[in-house]
């Protein structure tokens, strides 16, 4: 009777499966086939070992990462602001390690190049609530103008692309985010109605019902039931993002999952979804006005 104890190779193979928690990077020559011995100046808590910092020749690129030790059964890839960390298992060698960032040094350098234009948009002034100030509108700048009145009344010039709003001469500068705010979700809430109908037909699903979301992190959701919600926020960005969106959301009608039929799916009715798709993790929360 054969013994059902994974193999060696089996083993190995399941630890280096990678698995990508966030968005950074990492050289060295070729080490030995050896565990790596833990450095003097690291501490072990929790079954984890403090990190060592060590570098890694992608690219042409000298990349400089964290790596740290745990009981995990994979090795992980975190990118953060600060770079690169890799967790690995303690017997994982150094050169497994580095095979393994070799093999998705094009991930890595997508994603470092990504969080390099996120923090840098996060080193962009905060928008002022003034007249004259400007705000995205389905991907367009749209520039606010503010007028004294007694009718509080919200106009919107498609041609001049502002945003006219009357106010009392004491309104306060909350009593304008909420004006604008309110007519942004109206305007959320009917461009999401249009465009689901659409999808819905072209996916030959149907939904139940569409509510907006204020989620700090997600951009929609749907149930098993077919009940829909967007993120207002979406309003802010370009039509084919909101698309994107909502052909994600209607999608999962037919996949309750994300899998790979799941992005047939999505593409059947949206051939260049994943152009949409980057876009929108290229935005961060300095591309959003702060109500």
């Amino acid at each position: 009777m054969k013994s059902s104890k994974p193999s060696f190779t089996q083993t190995l193979q399941k630890a280096l499966q990678l698995d990508f928690f966030s968005d950074l990077f990492g050289n060295t020559s070729e080490q030995k086939a050896r565990p790596e011995p833990i450095s003097n100046e690291s501490t072990a808590t929790n079954g984890k070992t403090d990190g060592q910092r060590r570098k890694i020749l992608i690219q042409d690129q000298v990349l400089d990462y964290e790596l740290r030790r745990s009981k995990r059964r994979s090795i992980g890839f975190l990118i953060a602001d600060e770079g690169l960390r890799v967790t690995a298992p303690r017997w994982v060698t150094l050169a497994q390690i580095e095979q393994a960032l070799q093999e998705k040094q094009n991930w890595i350098v997508a994603k470092l190049r990504e969080k390099r234009e996120q923090q840098t948009k996060r080193m962009q002034p905060k928008m002022k609530w003034e007249d004259g100030a400007q705000l995205s509108y389905l991907g367009a700048p749209l520039t606010l103008r503010i007028a004294s009145g007694l009718q509080m009344a919200v106009s919107h010039d498609q041609e001049q692309k502002s945003l006219s709003i009357c106010l009392p001469p004491e309104a306060s500068e909350q009593q304008l985010k909420d004006r604008v705010q309110s007519w942004l979700q109206q305007e959320a809430k009917r461009i999401f109605n249009a465009r689901l109908p659409v999808f819905a037909q072209n996916l030959g699903v149907r939904y139940h019902s569409m509510s907006l979301s204020s989620a700090t992190t997600r951009w929609g959701s749907c149930t098993s039931e077919g009940k829909i919600r967007l993120n207002w926020r979406l309003i802010h960005f370009s039509p084919e993002i909101i698309d994107y969106v909502v052909a994600h959301e209607l999608s999962h009608l037919r996949e309750m999952n994300h899998s790979a039929d799941f992005w047939a799916t999505v593409e059947s009715v949206l051939p260049d979804y994943e152009i949409a798709k980057k876009k929108l993790r290229l935005h961060v929360a300095a591309d959003l006005a702060v109500f």
